[in-house]
């Protein structure tokens, strides 16, 4: 790790650790443990993020809000705020009505010549929406696999291995391996 890095925390939210909630990830739990171990590495260099869903949907997010109807609360509403553990210590939050997080302010956090470290949920699809967008602006991204979770084990493995396939520019690695690197 450099100082240069920024370790972006997905979505670690109530919706999805509550397992009664549709949106579930069942293994929400260990990716909050991978989470915990990294945060001391990293300081004020951590940035949360909440997905949000928009007051009105547009285009093909109609038809996805249709699917999931539950999920049209507005931002304040419990569902979106993060697990009481990851609030207590979030001092920078980025709210977004998208999957993928690499925003302006995101980006802006990150700065130029930064890496962009992700863990949170889900694997495969706000982290693995995230990774490819930062990779394409020329951002290294590491995905931290222990951190991370998915909607279920086989959708996690997948999307860890279809965001390895963009070497050099997306690498996944353990908690284990980015904090070692860290003390060399």
């Amino acid at each position: 790790m450099t100082a240069a890095d920024l370790l972006a925390v997905i979505d670690m939210q109530r919706v999805f650790a509550d397992p009664a909630s549709p949106w579930a990830a069942p293994r929400f739990r260990d990716a909050a443990d991978g989470v915990r171990r990294l945060l001391p590495a990293f300081g004020e260099r951590v940035t949360f993020t909440r997905f949000l869903a928009p007051r009105t949907p547009e285009g093909a997010w109609r038809a996805y809000y249709e699917q999931w109807p539950f999920a049209l609360q507005p931002p304040h509403a419990p569902l979106w705020r993060l697990t009481d553990d990851f609030a207590a210590v979030a001092r920078h939050v980025l709210d977004a009505t998208t999957f993928g997080k690499w925003t302006p302010e995101l980006a802006g956090r990150v700065g130029p010549g930064g890496r962009l470290v992700l863990a949170g949920v889900s694997t495969d699809c706000c982290v693995l929406s995230t990774a490819l967008a930062a990779a394409d602006a020329g951002v290294e991204v590491l995905v931290v696999a222990d951190a991370c979770a998915g909607a279920d084990d086989t959708a996690h493995d997948r999307a860890l291995r279809v965001m390895d396939l963009y070497r050099p520019l997306i690498r996944v690695v353990t908690t284990g391996e980015l904090l070692a690197e860290r003390r060399v």
